[in-house]
């Protein structure tokens, strides 16, 4: 297989990468039953009404400790997905990956005797939480998206239908060194600066990345009973009016969605606005 420009662009714009989080203040719950998985592990921070993180493809949890530390009041569950950001890759090392993952996080706010928490999801994220929100709609408070779009091909300007060919072939990318250097070439771009030192397994990359390629949560949004917050970024407000309209008709079907833009950011918002994305983050927890 050729790798071309044009598929290293396509593979960089469907990879959705990050990089580098304490809270107060006591509720009474039930006692928690012991949570184990090969797929997931969960760090808890803080105390509170309960809150859900979970990181885009290739992250590790810690993109979300400083929004952590800088919104405290609530416990805070960071989810740390095996084989991204130099973990062992364990139970995922073979097979689908999103569903099962969705699975997971479900099976652990159910184990761990969550009620109704709200879930927060940046990226691939994004996905894992409406998936959450609509398979499993009572366990679920409340979610927010963070830079995703039910399709995720829309983000380079395609449907799922539309890019499944390409995504057919960036299965088998982390079977060749080529590949596995394009791979990691492509997350660097996404700014994960430490991604050499924690590289994330790559045909676990190659096998989540052609899921969202071809993933169309669009007739699962009125599925989704919790309320939903969408955050997007735009490089700069002139841009911004055409990003609303991909993202309003994006979440049409959702009744009741809140979209909120902010500007001079690109995929990584809590690390371009900080500021901004803190306040949005506190806005939707206190609703």
């Amino acid at each position: 297989m050729r790798f071309t420009p044009i598929l290293a662009a396509a593979l960089a714009a469907l990879l959705a990468v990050p990089q580098v989080a304490v809270a107060q203040n006591a509720v009474t719950r039930p006692a928690a039953r012991p949570f184990t998985s090969d797929r997931i592990t969960v760090e808890v921070i803080g105390s509170g009404p309960d809150v859900v993180l979970i990181p885009g493809l290739t992250a590790g949890s810690d993109i979300w400790r400083g929004t952590v530390a800088a919104v405290p009041g609530y416990r805070y569950h960071l989810v740390q997905v095996s084989g991204f950001a130099g973990t062992p890759v364990r139970g995922n090392a073979r097979g689908p990956v999103v569903a099962p993952l969705a699975a997971e996080i479900a099976r652990y706010v159910e184990t761990k005797g969550l009620s109704r928490p709200a879930i927060v999801g940046h990226s691939m994220g994004g996905t894992l939480a409406m998936t959450i929100a609509s398979i499993y709609p009572t366990r679920i408070g409340k979610a927010m998206v963070v830079d995703m779009l039910p399709q995720p091909a829309g983000i380079v300007g395609s449907s799922a239908s539309g890019v499944r060919g390409l995504a057919d072939a960036l299965r088998g990318l982390s079977g060749s060194e080529d590949g596995r250097r394009l791979i990691a070439s492509a997350i660097r771009m996404f700014g994960n600066a430490d991604s050499d030192e924690r590289p994330s397994d790559p045909d676990l990359v190659a096998r989540a990345t052609h899921e969202l390629a071809v993933a169309d949560l669009g007739p699962a949004l009125p599925k989704i009973h919790a309320p939903l917050t969408v955050v997007y970024a735009s490089p700069d407000a002139a841009q911004g009016a055409g990003i609303d309209r991909t993202y309003g008709v994006a979440y049409a079907r959702k009744k009741g969605v809140r979209l909120v833009r902010i500007n001079g950011s690109g995929h990584m918002i809590m690390y371009d606005q900080p500021a901004k994305f803190r306040a949005t983050l506190k806005g939707f927890l206190a609703q």
